[in-house]
């Protein structure tokens, strides 16, 4: 078992993430929660990364600005490359959201989803968070919030699924997660899990 299937596995899990997604949604969890320790510059960032589904969730999103990522080699944007993750780190302080395919390669950046105005969401939560459950309930998308907060949540179905923090600090929300969500910390990967059932 790798060590990022041994820290996010259940998080994957509880996202109802498919075979073919699984690692992806891994990789990309791993590099949220990098985003969320370390910032930008001094600085706290946000930003969202939409996994899967690629086509459904272009159709329910558009360009904030010239793309970043075209015209790239495929290749040179999978989330497996360090020399992209420091990348994505940069561009993670633009506006808008990464959309990535089951594979983990970086399909565009500086997308602006749809929100759905029917969709329940969690009060409190700002714009990314809308976008995420609005996004993850129109398609089979799996969507990663890094909050200006630090806190990374992981939604699925139009809800949130999982969050971690990162300085291992657990966020308490009323109502968040069902009574029973499994909740543990990982001292070695210096996050807090609560993973919903």
């Amino acid at each position: 078992m790798s060590d990022l299937e041994r820290i996010f596995g259940s998080v994957a899990t509880s996202a109802h993430c498919t075979a073919a997604m699984r690692d992806t949604v891994e990789a990309v969890l791993q590099l949220a929660v990098e985003i969320a320790r370390e910032g930008r510059e001094g600085r706290k960032i946000g930003t969202l990364f939409v996994v899967g589904d690629v086509d459904n969730v272009l159709e329910r999103s558009r360009s904030l600005l010239l793309d970043p990522l075209y015209g790239h080699a495929t290749e040179l944007l999978n989330v497996g490359s360090a020399e992209f993750r420091e990348t994505v780190k940069e561009l993670a302080q633009l506006d808008g959201a990464f959309v990535v395919d089951k594979h983990g390669t970086f399909v565009s950046a500086a997308r602006y989803i749809d929100v759905d105005s029917s969709v329940q969401l969690v009060p409190g939560l700002g714009t990314r968070h809308a976008a995420a459950a609005s996004v993850t309930a129109q398609t089979k998308a799996v969507g990663i919030v890094v909050s200006q907060s630090s806190i990374v949540r992981v939604y699925a179905r139009g809800e949130i699924r999982a969050e971690i923090v990162p300085e291992l600090f657990l966020l308490s929300r009323e109502g968040l997660f069902a009574r029973d969500a499994a909740v543990r910390q990982v001292p070695e990967a210096g996050i807090t899990l609560a993973v919903a059932d």
